[in-house]
């Protein structure tokens, strides 16, 4: 079962059973164990002891950003009670005028906040939760919002962790300089580029299909908010304005910002380009999250804003409010461990199926973009999956064709971002519903039609860029298919 087609099978039963079941925790679990009942030879006390300790080397591994995750929910706990937020909502639906503009506005925040994509969604669905409740903006739509600008602008900007993870991917002693060919990228990075796209016309022509189209209408016409977790926990009980929300905020993005560039050694004479690519995007988080809150208690305690009782309280109701997307991160680390060379070997097999592959050099960004979908997929990573592929594509194709790398790289990174941005199991996608407070299923079924639009519109421009070894010649075919499906969108009623 190890490194053969059989290893594909975990995060397939995980993901037949979460859609149709509606239930993710046992959904995951049961992939899990699936998994480890294939690696252990079918022993079912071996299938335990393989989960378990998959599950203690990956939340090992991954403490950081569970902490993180604590922190920021604390950090949030401590904004809403403090009646910040309500203040801000309550100035936002006089400033801001309408639903359409509170999107854009929600938009605008996700792309500014381009460092990191785990600080992207809690922060966004933080600030802009309260303004899209009282405009009646599903959460689903919220959560839609927020997924999409997170991996494909962080994947589309020079300065961030994603940037860094790409550079690294590449082999050493290969010769090519890996941020150099990052920014080559960019203008060929077509599911992130046509996201973002797709994103400012259905804010501006409000035409939303499908299960997205169905909740909306109930949000508006019921006056519902779609939750999934208990806002009780966080009444606002002080006199917070505005001021008490943009400060903490503003010192909690320059403090990350500042815990990214400090773990890459900005003290010790690195520029801030290096600084970025050396980072521990998570352990800067976590550093830089920490002051923000200690700022934040600072600011609060003598002003009498929240009194001490009340600011401790907050470390519970942050920590409970950030459990369910806690105990699904850490159950898709575990699913990616099962998955991972060390047990099944899921890349591996991928791997070797496609650098056996004889296909013809015209159809390689096309095809190593549809394996990226699937594999990011299946696996919940997009840094995975660039982190297999891009070495075999520069195996392929060499560096004297640095216009096919190029091109095919920009593939790799553009499905990578598809898959993990549409995958039930990703990061991103599970704290995009946490940070929205959104229903996990219901934001995976709603944002799954509006990714295959742009997997489609991709999946041409990719073609005419092998055909022409142009970059830019399939960017253009891309986009004038995306134009004539948003076209289509606009004219007609779509259920």
């Amino acid at each position: 079962m190890v490194h053969t087609v059989w290893a594909i099978l975990p995060p397939i039963v995980t993901i037949i059973l979460a859609l149709t079941t509606k239930e993710v925790y046992m959904s995951l679990f049961t992939g899990i164990f699936f998994g480890a009942f294939m690696y252990s030879q079918y022993s079912i006390l071996g299938s335990i002891a393989t989960t378990f300790q998959i599950m203690n080397d990956k939340i090992g591994g991954n403490v950081y950003i569970l902490m993180f995750m604590i922190i920021l929910g604390i950090f949030v706990a401590a904004v809403n009670k403090s009646g910040a937020s309500e203040a801000y909502g309550e100035w936002a639906t006089k400033a801001i005028k309408g639903r359409r503009m509170a999107m854009f506005v929600t938009m605008l925040l996700g792309i500014i906040i381009f460092i990191d994509d785990y600080f992207n969604c809690l922060t966004v669905g933080t600030v802009m939760r309260p303004v899209t409740d009282k405009f009646h903006i599903s959460r689903a739509k919220l959560a839609y919002l927020i997924d999409a600008t997170a991996a494909p602008i962080c994947i589309l900007a020079p300065i961030s962790s994603w940037a860094a993870a790409v550079s690294s991917s590449l082999p050493q002693g290969s010769g090519i300089d890996g941020f150099s060919l990052f920014l080559q990228t960019i203008p060929v990075n077509l599911y992130a580029l046509f996201t973002l796209v797709f994103m400012v016309f259905l804010n501006w022509t409000g035409k939303d299909f499908s299960k997205m189209k169905q909740l909306e209408e109930k949000n508006i016409n019921e006056l519902v908010i779609n939750k999934s977790v208990d806002d009780s926990a966080t009444i606002p009980v002080g006199n917070g304005k505005i001021i008490d929300l943009l400060l903490p905020l503003i010192a909690l993005i320059i403090a990350c910002t500042f815990g990214i560039m400090y773990t890459g050694g900005i003290l010790e004479g690195a520029t801030i380009q290096e600084s970025f690519a050396n980072s521990e995007a998570s352990r800067g988080l976590v550093i830089g999250s920490f002051m923000g809150l200690v700022f934040t208690f600072i600011f609060y305690i003598p002003r009498k804003i929240l009194t001490f009782s009340e600011f401790c309280q907050c470390y519970v109701d942050g920590f409970k409010a950030m459990v369910p997307g806690m105990l699904i991160l850490s159950l898709a680390w575990t699913l990616s461990g099962i998955c991972s060379k060390d047990y099944l070997d899921l890349g591996g097999y991928v791997a070797t199926l496609v650098s056996g592959s004889t296909i013809i050099a015209t159809l390689l960004p096309v095809f190593f973009f549809l394996v990226a979908v699937g594999l990011s997929f299946a696996t919940g990573t997009s840094w995975g999956t660039f982190g297999i592929l891009i070495p075999i594509i520069i195996a392929i194709t060499g560096e004297s064709n640095m216009a096919l790398l190029t091109i095919t790289v920009a593939a790799v990174l553009s499905g990578a971002v598809a898959g993990d941005h549409l995958s039930p199991i990703s990061d991103t996608t599970i704290m995009s519903s946490t940070g929205a407070q959104c229903n996990h299923l219901d934001h995976v079924a709603t944002q799954l039609p509006y990714g295959l639009i742009i997997i489609t519109c991709s999946v041409i421009g990719y073609v005419v860029a092998g055909i022409t070894s142009v970059g830019l010649m399939g960017t253009l075919a891309g986009f004038i298919s995306l134009l004539i499906v948003m076209v289509i969108i606009y004219q007609y009623k779509l259920s």
